[in-house]
């Protein structure tokens, strides 16, 4: 099963702050609008997302179709194939993304402790 781009998106009471601290962690704003309250960063191959106001836990996040500079892969597995397989392992989606069509969508499960765990496909 490949998943895609590895990230962890990380709810954030002060942006700016939160900005400025994984700056000096060797972090740099690659996408995302501050306005709107959230930024992508990277370092590396690391990546992690910065959300204010948006999300009220840390998520871990999938990107199918993604690399790790958030290119279009030529070749990836599709979200809804994705969420066929793991419900087909027994674990349900919730929300689940729409099983018709192509293209961007998303679907969320828990771990057994209840992190969440995104699958977010952006092409």
């Amino acid at each position: 099963m490949q998943l895609g781009n590895y990230s962890l998106s990380l709810t954030v009471k002060d942006i700016e702050a939160s900005l400025a601290f994984y700056q000096k962690l060797g972090f740099e704003e690659v996408g995302g609008d501050i306005k709107q309250n959230w930024l992508v960063l990277k370092n590396g191959d690391c990546r992690i997302g910065l959300f204010q106001d948006m999300f009220e836990r840390n998520i871990i996040t999938f990107n199918p179709g993604w690399d790790s500079n958030a290119k279009q892969l030529q070749t990836f597995t599709d979200v809804r194939e994705l969420q066929k397989q793991i419900k087909a392992a027994g674990i349900k989606p919730e929300p689940e993304a729409d099983v018709e069509g192509s293209g961007p969508a998303y679907f969320i499960i828990n771990d057994p402790d209840g992190n969440p765990i995104m699958f977010d496909q952006h092409v």
